[in-house]
Parts: C-alpha cells; structure tokens; sequence
C-alpha cells in the first residue's frame, strides 16, 4: 500500500459501506483534525435462516486480554471483539473508531482525541475518557510495566482536559499514530477479572460462549454504532489437526479456513471458493543466534546460501508467494528492499566452502522446532532437511504443540531453529524490526548487533516517515548481511470459503474481519 502508511483517514461509516475520506486541515488553525460522522442505523438486510459461519482456525486464543496476547492468530480473531481509538481498514489505512475526531498539534507531541458520541461496550456501559486513558497508559507502561507496544515508549504522559484524552510524548514518532489501534477496554477491568474473562469491547461482535481448546462463540452486537455486521453468530472452531482441515471443510463442519496449503485448497475446490491473497508475514528459519554454532555468522551464511527458496515456493505452494531477503514484507513499499530477495542465491558450494572456513566442514547437527498445527510451516521444514542434507548439515524436525512453542521457543528461547511467520500486528513498519534490537524482550533469536542497535535507535530520530524508511532499510540489510535468520518468503494466503459464503476481505495484517461476512443470496 504505496504511501498508505504516510496518511490517516477517518471514515464516514454509512450503510453498508466504508467510505474513505480526508478532512482537509484548519485552514484557520495550524493543527490537523480528522473526524468521522457515524453510521446509520439500519442496513435493510435480509436476515438468513441459521445466519451463522463456523471459521476454523489453526490454535486456541492464548488469552482474551487483547493488550497481552502473543499470537498473530489470537488477534486475528480479538479484530472482531475490541477496537482502538482508531482502526485499520482491508486498504491500509487507518479510520477513527472509539475516536470520532483527532488532532496532532504543530509540534508534533501531543495528540488530542475526542471520543465518539454513543459507543458502548459489550456489557452496554458508555464508553469514557477514564476508559480510554486507563487502556493507553496499561500499553504505554505508565503503571510501570514495559510498554506493550514499542512506540508507546515515547509516551511522557495521557490526560483528560476539556472531555478529551491529551497524548504527549517526549519526542515526535510519527509511527505513533498506528499505536493507537491498541483496544479500549474498560477502566474497571484493573480491579474485576470477569471484564477481561468476558472480553468485553466495542467491536461488531460480543463474547458470547467459549470451551478452551475447542471453540470460541461471538454474538453480533446489535448496539454496534457503525456498519453492523451481517451475520448474527460467528463460530471459531480450533483444529489442531491440520490433516483434517480439508474434510473439515468438504463435510460442512466448518465453513471456513484461512491459510489452506495447495492440496487442501485442491481438495475443497468442489465446496468452496478459494481466495488468493497475502498473509503479510515474515516466514523464515528463525536461528537462535546464541546458540552454537549458530552463533557463528559464517554458519548462518551458509544455512542462507544452502536453502532453495524458490524450489520451496514451487513444490508446496505451486509457485505463489514472494521471496523476501529480510525482515520486511513487500505491501510495505517505502521501506521494503526487493534487492535482498537476491542475497544469498542458491550456492551448495558456496554454502560448503563458508562451513569449512567456520571450522565445521563435515557439517552439524540441526534441530528444527515446528509448530505441528501450522501445516505450511510443517511442509516448508521438511523441503529445507532435504536441502540441508546436500552441505551435510543432519536436521531433525521436532513438532511441538502451539502452546509449548509459545512458552518454551519463543518466550523461554529454548530451541536451536524453528520455522514460523513474524507478523507486524500494527501497519507500523517498526513492528517487523523492534523485536531485533539487542534487548528488546521479544528478540526471541537473540539477535544482538551494536550498528544494528544504533541505525535503529537513529531512526526513531526522525520526524519524517520517508527520512526514516531511509535509515529502515539500513536495518533490514544488517539483517541479511548478518543472516541473522534465514528468511524465506511473505507466504500466500489461501483462504477456503463455503460458496454459501461471500465478503470476505483481506487485510494488510493478521486479521478475519468476520463483520464483512455474509450469506449469498440465491
């Protein structure tokens, strides 16, 4: 989404549709407001017997809190349930939603929000500032944790001042702006756990019923102040099985799945329609670089030049997807650098005489940590022990279950490698870098490099999204020059839909937008 991560719309939600459209600035003022007018009220749908889709989906939630989940595919699923004071929309840009107006005042420190008129949550209070600067300063670290999301670091303090909620930081960071995605959740939430147990939010749909492990329920919310959602009951059901999926889908159990694999696209082609898309993530051979010899950057050269990606992308996902040579992802245009898909091109020779001058000629042993509920991932680890195999390197592929790689390789960073997907959870670019720096406590790689550290500490700096994209990319070839991991491509994104179905949309993130979903008329 070329310069879409450089503007800021706020919509005018209307019936049935979301237009897009700029408030010009205060010709009598030099501060930039946006606002939004609300939505009507009533849509005219036709309501469908039995208005509901089952959406299967890879893992359980790994929390209901939104503020402190982990998974990409947690918050997939919290898009339905929780806003921000703005939201993002299926083209990139962001639009105000708890938020019915903003401005950024001239110094570019300090950002002024007027909520939106008649927003309630789930449990059908009203919506305040007390909410809304309790929810900020839970992410920005002002009760004195570490801030959740890292642009939150700049935030010096949140007020209320004339029935609005003051932001102001310590420096300008433009990037802030997609920070403030970050859900509004109910101020007494810090004292009463049921509000968080009930994921109570603002969203098109409420927390209706949830059997852990097996499946979660939303109920659509009929007090939803904009574009209310189509169908009236949204089932996610977890299959862990990822070999069950395509039966899953063919019997009608469920009648839905993001992220199908070729075959199983191939298998439910008769009952559903099969989308094509981007999953906007960042899929390599994650390296603990602590780890020996991994800790060896003539290793992880070698791992780089030994793995054909290409021939990945051929034999599992007839050729779709696009190679990427570090930690960015092509739909962020400004800052994504196409000439490090090239990097380490497919060399067995190369990758042999870098393993010689490392000392281990004769190759080593490599553990490959997989989550086994994530098939791609799964298929993708097996063509590279192959490849492996051809510079002597042994691999052995160890299947863990979600919650174990959650807990023990990527918070306790107790593997060797493991292939997985790194999304940006915000439209923010420094969401795919951040975790890298030496200490950031999301470095599950334990990547640590001082000019790594320094171009991107330097590029918080900048005032300017395009002087920083600059001093970004910089980042991005330390990545690749280091072979900090061996990166892989931005996956496809297949999504399975019943043919009973239609809506659905993509994102420029992880995320199901369920509200966009309804039955065909026929």
């Amino acid at each position: 989404f070329m310069n879409k991560l450089s503007k800021v719309f706020c919509t005018a939600l209307l019936s049935g549709v979301i237009a897009i459209s700029l408030t010009a600035c205060n010709k009598n003022s030099s501060n930039t407001t946006m606002e939004t007018k609300p939505s009507s009220e009533s849509q005219g749908e036709n309501v469908a017997v039995d208005n509901s889709i089952v959406i299967g989906i890879p893992h359980d939630l790994d929390s209901l809190d939104p503020h402190y989940s982990k998974s990409a595919g947690t918050r997939e699923v919290l898009f339905n349930i929780f806003e921000g004071l703005l939201k993002p929309a299926s083209n990139g840009e962001l639009f105000c939603a708890v938020a019915g107006e903003y401005r950024v005042e001239d110094d570019g420190l300090k950002y002024i929000f007027t909520l939106r008129d008649g927003v309630k949550f789930h449990d059908g209070t009203d919506v305040t500032t007390e909410d809304v600067i309790f929810s900020l300063k839970r992410c920005a670290g002002l009760n004195g944790d570490e801030p959740i999301v890292p642009a939150f670091s700049y935030v010096e303090s949140i007020d209320e001042k004339d029935g609005k909620v003051e932001v102001t930081l310590n420096q300008k960071h433009p990037e802030i702006l997609y920070a403030f995605t970050v859900a509004i959740i109910p101020k007494k939430a810090v004292n009463d756990e049921d509000v968080l147990a009930d994921a109570i939010g603002t969203g098109p749909f409420k927390f209706e019923n949830r059997e852990v492990q097996n499946y979660l329920e939303l109920k659509k919310n009929d007090d939803y102040y904009g574009e209310k959602a189509h169908l009236d009951n949204v089932k996610f059901k977890v299959i862990a099985d990822s070999s069950m999926i395509a039966n899953e889908l063919k019997s009608g159990s469920i009648q839905m799945f993001c992220r199908v694999n070729d075959a199983q696209a191939k298998e439910a082609a008769n009952v559903c329609n099969i989308l094509e898309g981007n999953m906007n993530i960042v899929q390599a051979l994650y390296l603990n670089n602590a780890k020996e010899p991994l800790n060896n950057e003539k290793i992880r050269q070698a791992l780089c030049y030994a793995v054909d990606r290409q021939k990945i992308l051929d034999l599992l996902f007839s050729g779709k997807g696009h190679i990427i040579g570090s930690s960015m992802v092509p739909s962020f245009e400004k800052y994504y650098m196409p000439e490090l898909e090239n990097a380490y091109e497919y060399n067995v020779e190369k990758a042999k005489e870098l393993l010689k001058e490392a000392g281990y000629e004769n190759g080593f042993e490599l553990e490959i940590t997989v989550p086994s509920n994530y098939q791609q991932h799964v298929d993708t680890a097996q063509v590279i022990v192959e490849q492996l195999k051809e510079i002597g390197v042994k691999c052995k592929i160890t299947p863990v279950d979600w919650a174990t790689w959650l807990s023990e390789t990527y918070k306790n960073r107790k593997f060797q490698s493991t292939v997985i997907g790194v999304d940006a959870s915000t439209l923010s670019a420094e969401a795919f870098l951040s975790r890298f720096n030496s200490d950031a406590p999301n470095n599950f790689i334990n990547f640590s490099d001082e000019e790594y550290d320094a171009k991107y500490n330097e590029a918080q700096e900048y005032e300017s999204l395009d002087e920083q994209a600059v001093i970004y990319q910089e980042c991005e070839k330390i990545l690749s020059d280091r072979a900090a991991s061996v990166y892989l491509q931005d996956m496809v994104n297949l999504v399975a839909l019943n043919k009973d179905y239609e809506g659905y949309e993509y994102y420029p993130l992880y995320i199901i937008d369920a509200a966009k979903i309804k039955k065909v008329n026929k």
